[in-house]
């Protein structure tokens, strides 16, 4: 595999991105650009003007997605009962910045903060009837799994490698008997299905709230065409109890797709965990916490 290339973030600046439309969209070249206070991983975003958004890769390997976003966003939006980003320009590299960029329409909207919904399982049964209506949408022509979004939608087991070292250097931090056998029943749950258009990154950043209700989804950067149990990672990141409950009987996958989604849901908490041991004790903590619910839940299952 290449060596990805990277670009600091701090290098990635409103007057950059100021410069980079002055030269290339100058109609918009008098509106204010400034960093929006959630800026994610992938990107670095900045709110243009009142109404648009500049979303800058930070990578190589996230450059991909801009074409993909450009291509297959504004046949999804008419399509999904709620905002999704709508692309209106995409940006050329220049200025020393080597990649694609793009501008889009401004959602409004708060990322998803759990301790400020008081309707969890309400809110469960929104995301899920969300991405009811995305699998329901035309797959025919979508990308399948790939670089561009991590494998998200394609087998288990291009990370079999990755997780097996990872459950090495878990003993004496997790259970990891069970959370082997959590893994080994997922690459177990093959998948048969028909292709369907998937999200590929739900998780809290990516969910938009207002008074407590889900209002829009944004990042379609893992997004595709496949399987969709990588959707299901949130029922045990964020969803418990009734909610999570309500999530698993609204979400239009079968028992081996939350099979497969445990799967999705170890792997990566448990790499994260791996990194977080010796540098980040709260992160650590959630870790555990959501290996511990997979475990269980399988167990249950």
């Amino acid at each position: 595999m290449s060596e990805c290339r990277a670009v600091d973030r701090t290098d990635i600046t409103p007057a950059l991105v100021a410069e980079l439309l002055s030269e290339q969209f100058p109609h918009w070249a008098d509106l204010p650009v400034r960093r929006v206070e959630s800026d994610g991983w992938d990107n670095s975003t900045f709110r243009l003007g009142d109404t648009m958004s500049v979303r800058m890769p930070t990578g190589d390997w996230y450059s991909e997605q801009v074409e993909k976003e450009q291509r297959w966003l504004p046949v999804l939006a008419p399509q999904l009962p709620l905002p999704i980003p709508v692309p209106l320009a995409q940006g050329k590299p220049g200025r020393g910045y080597p990649w694609p960029w793009s501008v889009y329409e401004w959602i409004d909207g708060a990322p998803l903060m759990t301790h400020q919904v008081a309707d969890l399982p309400r809110l469960a049964a929104d995301v899920a009837g969300f991405l009811a209506a995305l699998y329901a949408v035309d797959a025919a022509g979508g990308p399948g799994p790939g670089k561009h979004n991590f494998y998200r939608g394609g087998p288990l087991v291009v990370y079999d490698a990755e997780t097996r070292a990872a459950l090495d250097s878990l003993r004496g931090h997790i259970d990891t008997a069970a959370a082997a056998d959590v893994w080994a029943t997922a690459l177990r749950a093959t998948w048969h299905g028909a292709p369907v258009w998937f999200h590929g990154d739900i998780a809290p950043g990516n969910l938009l709230t207002e008074r407590g209700r889900l209002s829009a989804v944004i990042d379609f950067g893992t997004s595709g065409v496949g399987d969709p149990s990588c959707d299901a990672v949130i029922a045990w990141t964020v969803f418990s109890g009734e909610s999570r409950r309500v999530f698993a009987a609204d979400l239009p996958v079968d028992e081996a797709a939350w099979a497969r989604g445990r799967g999705w849901a170890i792997w990566k908490a448990m790499i994260v965990l791996v990194k977080a041991l010796d540098s980040d004790l709260a992160d650590a903590e959630e870790c555990k916490r959501v290996i511990a619910e997979v475990i269980a839940d399988h167990q249950r299952a």
